[in-house]
């Protein structure tokens, strides 16, 4: 089986299901999203933990005369993400399902186009393409926020375009000015396939406005700070089911982008940045830590938790060292599970509350709705990463590698971990306990976990038990690309040399009459520029 079976399955399913009637549509685009996460269930069980190269690789000329190619490939960086991926959306689908939803077909149209974005963007094995998957994202979002979102949704769903495609932009210039100058540098022809653009690395100077570009697209992505500017607003105008899948799946693609493009590719403006890199990751944790401190508002203390996790995640992958690597991984999922959890608790909470999701309006709860209380301390014990929870191991990782790399940096990021234990015990008591809020025990105030709000909830905390039982889950099927992703980032001087010794070896066959061919049987780089040269040769 094809991974674009795996891609392009949801977006068949939502095509299928907008043409039946109305009232058809919700129900069976549920039931049918369980097929998307069976096929990923399936490849994941195909999966080979132990092998760090590209399994179920499929390639085909999409563009021949601009060498871009369809290509896709799983590795242990991408193949759990798909399954977390199939997960939270099937959920998301799941849930939107059981409650009445305006205009549905369009809805879950949107939805199902978002994962096929967003399983596109993790399997990528050419750059264009994943500049494509990544801009693609982004479309059904601005309907959804746009369309089914409350308060100021329309200036939400603009602020948010805007600044995406800012960074969609930037990314697309970087990654054709990749493309054009490795064929330029190398004498080769253009493309822009991964395993071709590691091969042939670019000259400091380039890497470095280039490695700026895509981290500026990923920055805004995730977001972090200071480019972070429409997160308030679209996270909280955007429909739960939404903004779960956006926080908890949406937000790892760009992170996910730096440990399968960036390290690899621009390995030297890697290491070069990496304090840039370390300094932005250590003050999205500080600020993000404070702000969840002083808002009351319960959807917004979660997306500033988000951040505070997603800063912790960029330091594991900037520590340049395999444990980080390994943690931020881990990281990337427990995260993407708890958050997705917490907001779906807040929606169950908002409904006894009389709808408000502000914490001065909450408090009381547990006394009514005592199963929904356990679900929320459950996950809100994995999100401040309690010993025992896979949170408490990946954030381990983490600054275990961080430790490594810039000690003082990482006694800096370690108050974030003090940070998110008040936060989360905070918006938990608020919510839960405390004197009850002026609109808690009014209608549907005293119900407890409904069949409704469980379809979504229970499969996530049970995930989260899992995890902390069996954090291998993640760890043993990442180790491999992880470290691979690592070495790559200190390869660039022994790659360069072999480019430049493959491209002597050329020039002197030339000389003699003799073919030579590359390692894959295709011509040889037929020249090094005087630059490369001059570098090699100072080392």
């Amino acid at each position: 089986m094809s991974l674009s079976v795996l891609i392009w399955l949801p977006l068949a399913i939502s095509v299928v299901a907008s043409a039946l009637p109305a009232r058809v549509t919700p129900k069976l685009t549920g039931v049918l999203s369980f097929a998307t996460l069976g096929v990923a269930i399936d490849f994941l069980i195909r999966f080979h933990a132990s092998t760090a190269g590209l399994q179920f690789y499929g390639v085909h000329n999409w563009i021949s005369a601009l060498g871009i190619h369809y290509a896709v490939g799983a590795t242990g960086l991408n193949i759990v993400l798909a399954l977390l991926t199939a997960v939270l959306f099937t959920i998301a689908m799941v849930w939107s399902s059981m409650r009445e939803i305006d205009r549905p077909k369009q809805y879950f149209f949107w939805f199902g186009l978002a994962e096929s974005a967003v399983l596109g963007a993790f399997f990528a094995q050419d750059l264009i393409l994943f500049v494509a998957f990544f801009d693609l994202m982004l479309i059904p979002f601005y309907f959804l926020v746009g369309m089914w979102g409350s308060g100021d949704r329309v200036h939400a769903a603009v602020k948010l375009v805007i600044y995406t495609a800012v960074g969609s932009f930037l990314m697309l210039a970087g990654a054709i000015a990749t493309g054009v100058l490795a064929a330029s540098h190398y004498g080769t022809h253009i493309s822009f396939l991964y395993s071709t653009l590691r091969s042939l690395p670019l000259p400091a100077g380039s890497q470095d406005w280039i490695f700026l570009c895509f981290t500026i697209a990923f920055l805004v992505k995730m977001p972090l700070t200071p480019l972070h500017g429409w997160l308030a607003e679209a996270y909280k105008s955007m429909p739960i089911p939404a903004v779960a899948v956006f926080s908890g799946v949406l937000s790892k693609v760009a992170a996910f982008g730096f440990l399968a493009i960036v390290l690899p590719i621009f390995p030297q403006a890697s290491r070069q940045l990496q304090m840039l890199m370390l300094i932005i990751g250590v003050v999205a944790v500080l600020w993000a830590t404070v702000m969840a401190f002083t808002t009351h508002d319960g959807r917004l203390v979660i997306a500033y938790s988000s951040v505070a996790q997603l800063g912790f995640i960029v330091l594991g992958i900037f520590s340049l060292k395999p444990a980080g690597a390994q943690g931020a991984l881990l990281q990337m999922v427990n995260h993407g599970v708890v958050t997705a959890a917490l907001f779906f608790v807040l929606a169950a909470v908002a409904a006894r509350a009389g709808g408000s999701e502000s914490l001065d309006d909450m408090g009381g709860i547990a006394f009514r709705a005592p199963v929904l209380a356990t679900m929320f301390l459950i996950v809100i014990l994995a999100n401040l990463a309690m010993p025992g929870s896979a949170n408490f191991v990946g954030e381990f990782m983490i600054l275990l590698g961080l430790f490594t790399a810039k000690l003082p940096l990482a006694i800096i990021a370690s108050l974030g971990t003090i940070g998110a234990a008040y936060y989360g015990l905070r918006i938990f008591i608020g919510a839960m306990h405390n004197r009850a809020g002026a609109k808690v025990g009014g209608q549907g105030g005293g119900r407890d976990l409904t069949w409704r709000d469980a379809i979504a909830i229970v499969p996530l905390a049970a995930i989260i038990v899992f995890l902390a039982f069996y954090p291998q889950f993640g760890l043993r099927r990442s180790q491999a690309s992880a470290n691979a992703a690592i070495a790559a980032a200190h390869a660039q001087r022994s790659t360069a040399t072999a480019v430049v010794q493959q491209s002597s070896a050329t020039g002197a066959a030339r000389r003699t009459g003799v073919a030579t061919t590359g390692p894959t049987g295709q011509s040889a780089p037929r020249f090094v520029s005087a630059e490369s040269t001059t570098t090699e040769s100072s080392r």
